[in-house]
């Protein structure tokens, strides 16, 4: 039997189970509850976040044997048909292979015809910003006025690419980043599920790598159930996958700051050797810099107090917020140049050697008042040493 992609297998198949998205759920729900149902639905997010699973839920809700109901049975012909995919008055509609203005002539056309079991005629078109501009135009009339048995359901993560004309003939929906908190229990609740072991500082790794999409914290789940097996620890994973730990990150920022160039060379080439890559430990150095940032500024979230015993009160003293805003400047403007580089490894101990001269290092914003503040107080100086001229009157 073919493998189950868990972002498939542990698809919401009703409202309840749409997770972070509590305002967009309610009030879909109460919409379907009343009978008060749009010509069409416009649903946009980011990547991951449920755009096109609330589009099928919005059809399960409305062709289900019960409906319109904000609470689809799952049971139904209807129900089962749509969330297999296989049914004939759902049609899903792929808006970046299907742009031109025949495709939406042909959905005009069929529009005419009532459907085959269901109440309704569903069309979703997902990623309906790849439209091209005549499609838009000629979709126009169409969602304005439909058939009565006629719904459009419209999913984007490009909002900013649709047109006016046709936001305003939808009723719009905005589904938001999932916290990674929710994700994270998420994720325990499967791997329960399935019977894994896991430590919780993998799974907090796992949900934060996420950056808000279930679906690629569930796809990057997929992939380190794969090598780790019955057991899943943040050791694993990063020794699997080439990631420097807090730990050894901590390490290096301690001898950059006490210029310890020897040993900026050893850790940096045992993080090397262990598969770690040099664009992942760049952004892991920028990341121990903003939570050291943080710190110094009396903001301190759940992930850095788990973490607390890594930034050692010896960083922190070294460190104003002036040299951290500096530091972070510097190492975004390295990681700039970095994919540019002839050699990266030389590179990134070259710059970590020059991080150690932190001391140093002056803003350009810095430099213009100071000279400002010397421009200042030389003129003054030079007015109050100034002779004054004393005229001589000529007498005759």
């Amino acid at each position: 039997m073919a493998h189950t992609a868990t972002a498939t297998e542990y698809r919401p198949q009703n409202f309840s189970s749409l997770v972070g998205q509590d305002f967009v759920s309610t009030a879909i729900k109460n919409s379907l509850n009343s009978h008060k149902i749009a010509n069409a639905f416009l649903l946009s997010g980011p990547r991951g976040v449920g755009n096109t699973t609330t589009a099928r839920l919005i059809a399960k809700g409305l062709n289900c044997i019960h409906g319109p109901t904000g609470e689809p049975c799952n049971e139904c012909p209807q129900c089962i048909s749509i969330k297999e995919g296989t049914n004939s008055d759902v049609i899903e509609i792929d808006g970046a292979s299907n742009t031109s203005i025949n495709n939406i002539k042909t959905i005009q056309e069929e529009i005419q015809y009532l459907p085959a079991a269901a109440k309704y005629k569903i069309y979703i078109i997902d990623e309906v910003h790849m439209l091209s501009k005549s499609a838009f135009n000629a979709l126009l009339k169409t969602i304005e006025e439909p058939p009565e048995h006629v719904v459009f359901i419209f999913a984007t993560t490009e909002l900013n690419e649709v047109p006016a004309t046709i936001k305003s003939r939808c009723q719009q929906f905005n589904l938001r980043l999932i916290p990674t908190s929710i994700i994270e229990n998420n994720i325990k609740r499967i791997l329960t599920d399935k019977n894994i072991a896991f430590d919780d500082n993998g799974v907090k790794w796992i949900a934060k790598e996420g950056k808000g999409s279930l679906r690629d914290a569930y796809t990057l789940l997929d992939q380190i159930i794969s090598f780790c097996g019955n057991e899943i620890t943040l050791e694993k994973i990063q020794s699997k996958l080439g990631l420097a730990g807090k730990e050894q990150i901590s390490q290096l920022v301690s001898s950059i700051l006490n210029e310890q160039i020897m040993d900026i060379h050893i850790k940096l080439e045992t993080l090397i050797s262990s598969g770690c890559r040099i664009e992942q430990i760049l952004a892991d150095i920028i990341s121990f810099f903003r939570d050291l940032l943080l710190l110094k500024s009396q903001i301190s979230s759940g992930d850095i107090k788990s973490n607390s015993n890594y930034y050692s009160p010896e960083i922190l003293e070294k460190l104003s917020i002036y040299d951290i805003e500096n530091i972070m400047e510097l190492s975004f403007q390295f990681y700039e140049k970095l994919k540019y580089s002839i050699n990266q490894e030389i590179e990134l101990e070259f710059f970590l050697v020059k991080l150690s001269k932190y001391k140093d290092f002056i803003r350009p914003g810095t430099l213009l008042k100071q000279i400002k503040m010397l421009q200042t107080s030389f003129l003054k100086k030079k007015k109050l040493n100034e002779v004054p001229k004393v005229e001589i009157s000529k007498t005759e």
